[in-house]
């Protein structure tokens, strides 16, 4: 808080001498909001969606989707997952014909650790067949140095 002077001659009956300011400075304000605006730009895309998993590395070349997809994932110990949340796989054909009511031409990345079961992943996308979708992707990562 600052100190102003006070005016001679004021007629309140004040004496000469200084009084507190009580305008606030905005400009610290504003620069910590910044910084914070920066550091959410950066930090954001580093925030990945999904569950762990060592993906296995392939040649292929990357896929644009404009919308949103579904990513069922199974992990190494054959767990599966739809986006983030574990499901039952008796219950996920059931919530696979829910997502495609909502949306019939929707399309679906299956992310599979490379130390999975070959066969696991293989009944994950007989049970996404089953449910209607047509559309279906498998996940990878490019080779070290390799170029996309």
């Amino acid at each position: 808080m600052a100190l102003v002077p006070i005016e001679q001659g004021s007629g309140d009956g004040d004496t000469p001498g200084w009084r507190p300011m009580s305008e606030i400075n905005v400009t610290p304000m504003v620069d910590v909001m910044l910084v914070l605006l920066v550091i959410f730009m950066v930090a954001a895309p580093l925030m990945t969606v999904g569950v762990p998993v060592e993906l296995p590395k392939t040649q292929a070349a990357k896929v644009s989707q404009p919308k949103r997809p579904i990513i069922v994932t199974v992990d190494r110990t054959g767990r599966t997952f739809l986006h983030d949340e574990e499901v039952d796989p008796a219950n996920l054909r059931g919530r696979l014909d829910a997502l495609r009511a909502s949306d019939n031409d929707q399309v679906i990345y299956v992310r599979g650790d490379q130390a999975a079961a070959y066969g696991r992943v293989l009944e994950v996308m007989g049970l996404i067949n089953a449910a209607g979708f047509s559309k279906v992707s498998l996940i990878s990562r490019a080779p070290d140095g390799a170029q996309p």
